[in-house]
């Protein structure tokens, strides 16, 4: 286990549960897919900047990560976390260190769930180093030491708030608020700005979310694009051409927000420390849209990028990242590649992919399209159980 030891040894059940570190994380897995695709998407559709990012936060307790947080995006598939994570993998090695990169807890959903792992690869979170959100799991990550951390603390209900709740930070999770006092590191705060626009002008239903959680999907946008993703299915994992934002907020430390000890500390003074936190970090949201949120798309910025790559056409528009998110898999995954490239420039690249991976025609059939892809994603992959 590849862990450095810390000032306090963890409890036994914690000691038990480090193989959540390595279960699946591949660093390789995550430069791959990042170099083949991440890169060109994030260059011309995302196009996102770090905003107040350098120098990029040190620990203050050498000993324990820190927890990185952002607000989540309503109603999208959560391509922002994808960006931003992919950005700072980019971003690190030549500001500060790859030892810096937070390692994300992400809703357990996510990963058990076939159709929440982008275009149905098997395990995409936690091969890119996501772990699953238990509090048993939040304990052990604190003491590990080769990365920080990294949550979105709004959990489930940040990305089924709907259009109408946009910018506004949902309850968060006591726990995050809980282990930064036990632990006494600090919570780093980062605004995702403009991801509201990811698909913009959907809402949220509870009883409709309470059904579709049966199937594993823990939301359904209720919008016109609904339509389009019974007609076309890779419109499920569409996003709209939003420029992402992440703004580095002011760092807190919960510890100072309190007179009591950490064994003083009941439920409920956690809720009013949390309740305290999320009063801050909204404060700086609603700034950072201000400065940053006004204009979602930048149309013309968009327009100037596809015309500089215009080469790997049609590949950074989302009608072509189901061939060539399955071809990846294809090559490392089941082909066991390793350091290759992915000729996206090539003439006809798209038509090959579709050819050497028939299952990607089913993306564009309308509504039958979506018994392969259910087959294909949940075969061998029983809901709540490890494959």
């Amino acid at each position: 286990m590849s862990t450095a030891a810390s000032a306090t040894s963890p409890p036994p059940e914690i000691q038990a549960n480090q193989h959540i570190y390595d279960d699946y994380f591949e660093e390789e897995f995550t430069r791959s897919v990042d170099e083949n695709i991440l890169q060109l998407l994030d260059r011309v559709w995302f196009r996102s900047e770090l905003v107040g990012f350098e120098p990029f936060p040190q620990r203050n307790n050498p000993d324990r990560p820190l927890i990185f947080a952002s607000n989540h995006s309503g109603m999208a598939f959560p391509w922002d976390a994808i960006v931003a994570l992919s950005h700072l993998f980019r971003y690190l090695p030549e500001h500060s260190s790859i030892h810096d990169l937070p390692r994300p807890l992400s809703a357990p959903l996510l990963s058990k769930t076939a159709l929440m792992n982008p275009y149905l690869i098997r395990n995409f979170w936690k091969r890119c180093g996501a772990v699953d959100a238990t509090t048993l799991n939040f304990e052990t990550m604190m003491y590990y030491q080769e990365h920080n951390l990294m949550l979105y603390p709004e959990g489930v209900a940040g990305i089924g708030k709907g259009f109408n709740r946009k910018y506004q930070l949902q309850r968060l999770a006591t726990s995050m608020v809980r282990l930064s006092v036990l632990h006494r590191t600090d919570i780093v705060p980062f605004y995702t700005i403009n991801a509201e626009y990811l698909n913009p002008y959907a809402y949220s239903i509870p009883w409709v979310n309470n059904l579709t959680k049966k199937i594993g999907i823990p939301f359904l946008p209720i919008t016109l694009l609904l339509l389009l993703v019974l007609v076309q299915p890779w419109a499920f994992y569409l996003a709209f051409p939003a420029k992402l934002i992440f703004v580095m907020g002011t760092r807190i430390r919960p510890s100072d927000l309190t007179d009591k000890a950490p064994a003083e500390m009941t439920r409920d003074d956690y809720l009013a420390l949390s309740e305290q936190v999320r009063q801050k970090m909204q404060v700086e949201l609603d700034a950072a849209v201000l400065a940053h949120g006004q204009k979602p798309y930048r149309w013309g910025e968009l327009w100037q990028r596809m015309k500089e790559n215009r080469r790997y056409f049609p590949f950074f528009l989302p009608f072509a990242w189901p061939a060539v998110f399955t071809e990846f898999e294809r090559l490392y995954v089941k082909e066991g590649h390793r350091d290759f490239r992915m000729k996206l420039d090539r003439p006809g690249a798209w038509l090959r992919m579709l050819w050497r991976n028939p299952i990607t025609l089913a993306y564009f059939v309308p509504l039958l399209g979506w018994i392969p892809l259910a087959i294909k994603g949940y075969r061998h992959n029983k809901l709540g159980h490890k494959s």
